[in-house]
């Protein structure tokens, strides 16, 4: 299991310079990463530099977490165990998506950002999920 978290680990630190770079004000990637209704225009919402910045600090407590990885069912780990469950619950549910611009079942799938979200970002959710739940449970 320590392979798996140091894998979740990892994921979660990349995926956190991503959000602190685009939180600085570096722009790269980002015409990717954010959903639009058509092709061309304006993202459906621009999140600001406080908001990525929290999601990038979440990101990096989540990297901590698996890296620190604790016993599984101790009673004093008990926030590890919740979080062991939440945790990848969030990317469960991040890949199932909203419906609409993001996830498996999305509707707006011709977009750049529909393409990469089929193809990279809710896999990976998955992925981050299913590593997560075999983390708590195997």
């Amino acid at each position: 299991m320590y392979v798996l978290s140091v894998f979740l680990s990892l994921i979660f630190l990349i995926l956190a310079i991503f959000h602190l770079n685009w939180a600085i004000g570096n722009e790269w990637g980002l015409k990717y990463a954010l959903p639009t209704k058509e092709e061309g225009s304006a993202p459906t919402f621009r999140p600001g530099k406080v908001a990525t910045l929290i999601v990038a600090l979440g990101l990096l407590l989540m990297a901590f977490f698996y890296f620190i990885n604790p016993e599984p069912g101790n009673p004093n780990n008990w926030i590890f165990d919740y979080g062991r469950v939440i945790i990848p619950s969030i990317f469960l549910i991040r890949a199932i998506g909203d419906f609409k611009y993001a996830g498996f079942f999305k509707k707006i799938k011709t977009t750049t950002f529909g393409k990469m979200d089929t193809k990279y970002y809710s896999p990976l959710c998955l992925i981050i999920a299913l590593v997560g739940f075999a983390i708590k449970y195997l």
